[in-house]
């Protein structure tokens, strides 16, 4: 037995009553993933949505194979097993972990999930000593390898038509609208507005740890400002911005991240040194931005380059004069 898992089964130890009744709550299971996919992809991927509509009809068909094989054998109660039950057996990641995730990636995940479920149906047809179940389980096999292949052709097809250029399309712009904007409006607020006031504190004292205090309560308030008010800004239901949470977790996260990058060199004692070091930092974080800004937002490097170095020069510059003041 397993530690926390007292009751789980191995695999070989199934009765062939038990196998079919898991796999037919297996069916069951992929059924519904493959529907949560269509459903999270019909508006921005119609071509994916309909790959994945075919694959959970599919597999309620395969349900209906297993149940009516199990009735002539067994008869009408099926036993209540699930992956969980089975010890060594693969599981299924929870939906909430994966429907999240970009296209591709799902694709990936559907493509792992048949390779998993045409294993399984190769054991079990090898576990079986009744000829009609052993031909339907390896009939089960490959057709679950046939929908990797249906899966393939589709990919193929919707590269051909331009249909994957189109959804590749979406997919970028979506990463930017949820992921890259907000993180960026995010980076370049807390590496320029916390600028004045870390060099001015920085000049002023001569001394690294309050700069290193004023610099974290800058950068965290900051990125406490700036994530809230990305989340309560924007809905995404209108805009089709995405999850206000999704853009205030990466705006926030990133305005901290772009306040402690010059903050955190205030934690050596030397106070040249620590300049030194943020003057630097600063400088990089700068072009960091102008490249993101060229790579995502299509802006031309030279002008990205130009506005946030400008900008960023002339903040750095206000608060050293007034730190020296």
């Amino acid at each position: 037995m397993l530690p926390g898992f007292p009751f789980r089964r191995r695999f070989q130890d199934l009765s062939e009553q038990e196998i079919l009744a898991l796999a037919i709550s297996s069916e069951e299971d992929d059924g519904r993933i493959y529907r949560t996919y269509a459903e999270k992809l019909r508006s921005d991927y119609p071509q994916a949505a309909a790959m994945f509509d075919s694959m959970a009809d599919e597999e309620s068909s395969h349900r209906r194979l297993l149940i009516e094989l199990h009735k002539r054998r067994f008869g009408d109660l099926i036993p209540l097993i699930r992956r969980e039950h089975v010890a060594g057996f693969y599981s299924r990641r929870p939906i909430w972990l994966v429907e999240n995730l970009g296209l591709n990636k799902i694709r990936a995940e559907a493509e792992a999930m048949e390779r998993q479920a045409s294993e399984f149906y190769r054991k079990a047809a090898h576990h079986s000593r009744d000829a009609t179940t052993r031909e339907l389980l390896a009939d089960l096999a490959e057709a679950e390898i046939g929908h990797i292949e249906t899966a393939a052709s589709l990919n193929r097809e919707a590269a051909d038509s331009g249909a994957r250029d189109s959804e590749n399309r979406r997919s970028r712009r979506q990463l930017v609208l949820v992921w890259v904007q907000p993180g960026l409006a995010g980076l370049m607020d807390g590496s320029v507005s916390t600028l004045a006031p870390i060099f001015a504190t920085a000049f002023s004292t001569r001394d690294t740890s309050t700069t290193f205090i004023v610099g974290l309560a800058a950068s965290v308030g900051a990125g406490i400002s700036m994530g809230f008010t990305e989340a309560a800004s924007d809905d995404g239901q209108l805009s089709g911005r995405g999850s206000p949470f999704k853009r205030g977790l990466a705006s926030g996260t990133m305005t901290t991240i772009g306040g402690l990058g010059h903050a955190l060199p205030y934690l050596i004692a030397d106070f040249w040194t620590a300049t030194t070091i943020a003057i630097v930092i600063v400088f990089l974080e700068l072009w960091a931005i102008a490249w993101i800004q060229n790579k995502y937002m299509d802006t031309p490097f030279f002008r990205a380059a130009m506005q946030v170095v400008l900008g960023g020069s002339l903040v750095f510059a206000a608060g050293i004069a007034i730190g020296v003041a």
